[in-house]
């Protein structure tokens, strides 16, 4: 028999922080930031697990008087992880989130949630966070990953399916849009050394890894992708805002359209390539996975020349060979798994395996990638 995904570890705990505990905090601190005599108050709903690990996320409702009356909201808290909760990066910029949604809301027609407050300090709940508005709609789940099947995308019909991949496609071609993005995105641009913005994009995410081996030890394959990256850098294109974690599971859906694009941490500048070489190596990834566990997985949905195809219309520009692309997406994959790993050994959910790699869930996909590229 084979395993079951529970088994395989993707499942996964993200805090120990009793949340309940920070409400008493966050009101008062709230009441600092709204107008004199809005007396808030908050709810909070459930958490949210099947999608995304890198920063704790709570559903609140907060209800507060201005101008004489009485007014509420949806919000979401994204919270950062504290330090003894096994964070998935080494460095939290929440300023850096808060700003790009800010801006990319303000310059474009892309639907990002409104953020309404931010504390950078961690002295309110003991990290930092920020508040944004709730958006209702659907995103394909993460946990279990929407290839597995019982779930609104898996069991859409082909042409939903298509208007999901199409109007997707449209949102990153928008974000890519955006003028100017050197510019009004600067602050955004890896602070690593590097000739370009492409070596030290590579460099940031070669830093990462280094932070994540501190608790997990080295991955061969990891390194072995790292050097047929640094020795094949090619010449990138033109600057464009990235978002950084181009993926469905990033997307909120209503009637298979984006309403809202979620989790700019990894935003980033640097060419096209790195959003579309992301989005379509999370699919595969993705449906790997579902093919390991004997499932159909979507072989139809995402396929590579869909997409470039897609982007071209939407954007009028036409992406060539995205390898090296698709195999920096390969590395960074590789440590959100090691990362994701690690924490569910660190909350005992899972034994430490003799082999680190086992956490890998796309190690067949990049051993046969880096053979077919004779590395």
């Amino acid at each position: 028999m084979s395993p079951s995904p529970d088994d395989q570890g993707m499942r996964l705990q993200r805090s120990s922080r009793d949340t309940a505990a920070l409400i008493p905090r966050l009101t008062a601190w709230l009441a600092t930031q709204l107008p004199a005599g809005a007396d808030p108050a908050l709810t909070l709903g459930s958490g949210i697990d099947s999608n995304g690990m890198s920063a704790e996320t709570l559903t609140l409702t907060l209800t507060w008087r201005e101008d004489d009356r009485q007014r509420a909201a949806e919000l979401i808290a994204r919270v950062v992880p504290a330090p003894g909760d096994f964070p998935v990066y080494e460095h939290y910029n929440l300023p850096h989130q808060f700003e790009v949604m800010r801006i990319v809301a303000a310059a474009s027609n892309i639907r990002v949630p409104r953020v309404r407050f931010l504390e950078p300090t961690g002295d309110v709940l003991g990290t930092p966070f920020l508040l944004m508005d709730r958006v209702d709609g659907l995103v394909p789940p993460d946990v279990m990953p929407y290839t597995f099947g019982n779930n609104w995308l898996f069991d859409a019909t082909p042409e939903q399916q298509r208007r999901v991949q199409d109007s997707t496609i449209e949102t990153l071609a928008a974000l890519h849009a955006i003028p100017d993005a050197a510019t009004t995105f600067a602050f955004l641009a890896p602070s690593h050394p590097g000739a370009g913005l492409l070596e030290r994009n590579l460099n940031r995410a070669r830093a990462w890894y280094e932070f994540s081996v501190r608790d997990t030890g080295t991955s061969p394959l990891v390194e072995r992708i790292l050097k047929w990256l640094t020795d094949n850098l090619p010449e990138p294109g033109e600057t464009v805002l990235s978002w950084g974690d181009a993926r469905l599971g990033n997307v909120m859906y209503r009637d298979f359209v984006p309403v809202a694009v979620l989790d700019w941490e990894m935003a980033t500048l640097g060419p096209r390539e790195l959003d579309v070489a992301w989005m379509l190596f999370g699919h595969r990834v993705f449906h790997g996975i579902a093919e390991t566990f004997g499932l159909p997985g979507m072989p139809d949905f995402m396929r590579e020349e869909d997409v470039l195809d897609a982007y071209a219309a939407y954007s009028g520009v036409r992406l060539g060979d995205l390898t090296w692309y698709t195999m920096f997406a390969a590395l960074n994959y590789a440590v959100v798994f090691l990362r994701a790993g690690g924490r569910q050994i660190h909350f005992g959910e899972m034994e430490r395996p003799g082999d680190i790699e086992v956490l890998l869930h796309h190690r067949s996909i990049v051993e046969r990638m880096l053979a077919d590229l004779g590395a």
